[in-house]
């Protein structure tokens, strides 16, 4: 009688350490965990992503009057057609690639630098450059092509994607991503980015902290790579509360032992 009720005893001190241990690790799940203290009027103000050299860019020059006015300021693809066909096609433009050094080069005008400026500021640079060559006010439109960030780490689908409006936030991106597994430090994940002139940084961001709203690494420029940070667990080969069979076999070895010890010092 006395065995059995220490071995309850037992038992319950043991059901105590899992569930106050789970707690400990449920703490460092949830995101935006002081959301009730963050003041939305902090948020910084609309972001907008900047060129960085190799972004794949289309940039189109239109005369509003006379669009064949216009056509020696793009780069039109090579047609490889003849008769009717070339007649009736409209020609297909080509995209560009932005140089090391940050520039790109624009028919007619030349080499033109949008390395660190917006799509808007890029718009706004070749408008100038280009006005006075129409007696109308062109219409200057830059986007990106191909703007991608990439997910690595502890997250259920990790992988490269792309985003055709050019925005995105960390959050959206580990949504891409399918979010992070029980293993990923949510108070620790890393951003690298590179600058316009090549230099690389790692930053580290909390998404369990509200004020990530407000941080300049909330959104993601293009090329980022976001890498979530397993944490001592995954590391261990287990899971935050150890999987359930892990538990079994451990409560099972640790009522033995006791009962044995118990039954020598009874």
């Amino acid at each position: 009688m006395e065995r059995f009720k220490f071995n309850n005893i037992f038992l319950l001190v043991l059901l105590s350490l899992v569930a106050a241990t789970s707690c400990t690790s449920y703490k460092k799940v949830p995101y935006l965990q002081n959301s009730s203290d963050f003041d939305p009027t902090s948020v910084a103000e609309l972001h907008e992503a900047r060129i960085m050299p190799q972004d794949l860019l289309n940039i189109t020059i239109v005369n509003p009057e006379n669009s064949s006015a216009s056509m020696a300021y793009n780069l039109i693809a090579p047609m490889n057609m003849s008769g009717s066909a070339a007649l009736t096609s409209q020609p297909a433009l080509q995209n560009y690639i932005v140089c090391n050094d940050g520039t790109v080069n624009i028919p007619t005008l030349g080499v033109v630098e949008v390395a660190g400026k917006t799509l808007s500021e890029a718009e706004k640079h070749i408008y100038s450059l280009v006005k006075g060559a129409f007696t109308a006010n062109p219409s200057v439109t830059v986007r990106f092509v191909d703007f991608k960030v990439s997910v690595l780490g502890e997250v259920a689908a990790p992988g490269t994607y792309s985003v055709k409006n050019g925005k995105v936030n960390i959050f959206e991106a580990l949504a891409l991503a399918h979010d992070l597994t029980v293993y990923g430090m949510r108070d620790n994940v890393k951003i690298i980015r590179e600058d316009k002139d090549g230099k690389k940084n790692i930053y580290e961001v909390n998404l369990n902290d509200a004020n990530i709203l407000t941080s300049p690494y909330y959104y993601l420029q293009q090329n980022d790579v976001v890498y979530v940070t397993p944490n001592k667990s995954k590391a261990k080969n287990s899971d935050i509360g150890s999987s359930t069979s892990l538990w079994f076999s451990a409560t099972s070895i640790l009522i033995s032992l006791t009962s044995l010890m118990y039954n020598i010092l009874k």
